[in-house]
């Protein structure tokens, strides 16, 4: 089947058209609406894309959305119901579903007879139970307000957690997989049986792991303390903890391999976010086993995950008497399995594919 995987951002669209799984064109239109951008809306960024690839036998379009809301636990062909939904989301992910939502709305128009199936982020979470998604707080107002552990990367955990099974020969039914999405966004999940079983990120992507501008978990009163007696306002302080924090925050950089270098000639603030990034890593890596009840496999995967051995090593640091142990030469290769022969817990690295993912939900969605 001939897929057209289309991520729309709210200046930008990435395209990637799928043929039977094989990747036959793909691009970028950035700048949307921008003086000398790509494109002047996302009319004409899709139009762009329509002239440049060749869609002729196009079985289906699939869209990313980040938040699916509690409505979507798997994808879903899109029609007046489910656009609406989605837009009855975007107080949710303010600003991720608008732009998505333009992406399904300018396809539709221009390519009626094609299905378009929304893929969301959120929906691999779903199946997590429900002491694991529930906060708290008071039971109404989180019920009124739809306050709960939603989690994202979900595309990028499953097809990871499935890759890692098929390497090891194991029944991607039964595999225990603790995944590390380390990018300029972080998360952990916990994956028991191909399935979401714990995840780090919460009703936003802005909790869990430390990430390149985002803080990552905070105590509540952080937030508290920087209204009543610092006197900040409240836009400042979201502000402040999801573009100014993070490892940007602790160092003035979000780039871990800028990070690396500092610390490695031994600057105290990059040492010190460097500790604090695998640290929580590491204390995650903790809880999953706890919440698995052992793993067979750890993956790291995205942009840090596959590229930065120091942040690999550090992350499992001392976790030898679980049966975590990394091989240093098979790690700084980068090799797909980087633990000694014979290690109780296998440590994969295995780059994502989102896109990919999405194509094959897709799919499944359209031929079963």
């Amino acid at each position: 089947m001939k897929i057209l995987v289309l991520n729309s951002g709210s200046s930008s669209v990435k395209y990637r058209l799928f043929d039977d799984g094989t990747t036959i064109a793909k691009g970028l239109i950035e700048r949307i609406g921008e003086s000398g951008g790509d494109a002047s809306d996302h009319t004409e960024a899709l139009q762009h894309v329509m002239e440049s690839v060749n869609l002729d036998g196009l079985g289906a379009v699939g869209h990313r959305v980040v938040h699916g809301g509690t409505e979507f636990s798997d994808a879903t062909v899109v029609d007046d119901t489910v656009a609406t939904t989605i837009e009855n989301l975007i107080p949710l992910a303010p600003l991720h579903n608008p732009a998505a939502l333009s992406g399904i709305e300018v396809a539709r128009k221009l390519l009626p007879d094609v299905p378009q199936v929304a893929v969301f982020d959120t929906a691999f979470h779903q199946s997590i139970d429900p002491a694991g998604v529930t906060y708290a707080i008071d039971a109404d107002l989180a019920d009124r307000w739809q306050i709960r552990r939603y989690g994202f990367h979900g595309t990028s955990h499953a097809y990871v957690a499935r890759e890692t099974a098929a390497l090891l020969g194991l029944p991607a039914t039964s595999a225990k997989v603790i995944t590390l999405h380390l990018g300029n966004g972080a998360s952990a999940c916990a994956v028991s049986g191909g399935r979401s079983a714990a995840t780090s990120m919460g009703m936003s992507p802005q909790s869990g792991l430390v990430m390149g501008t985002r803080s990552g978990d905070i105590d509540p009163t952080v937030i508290f303390h920087l209204h009543r007696v610092a006197g900040l306002p409240l836009d400042e302080i979201e502000r402040s903890l999801t573009r100014f924090a993070g490892l940007q925050g602790l160092t003035g950089d979000n780039d871990m391999r800028t990070i690396q270098q500092r610390r490695d000639k031994g600057d105290p603030a990059a040492t010190l976010a460097f500790d604090v990034y695998t640290r929580r890593i590491r204390e995650y890596i903790g809880t999953y086993l706890a919440i698995l009840g052992g793993a067979d496999a750890i993956t790291f995967t995205a942009g840090v995950g596959e590229n930065a051995p120091a942040v690999r090593a550090a992350a499992l640091q001392g976790l030898s008497p679980l049966g975590i142990e990394i091989d240093p030469e098979r790690n700084n290769r980068g090799d797909r399995i980087i633990s000694p022969d014979g290690a109780p817990v296998t440590v994969c690295v295995i780059p994502t594919d989102e896109e990919a993912e999405i194509a094959r939900q897709v799919a499944e969605k359209l031929t079963t």
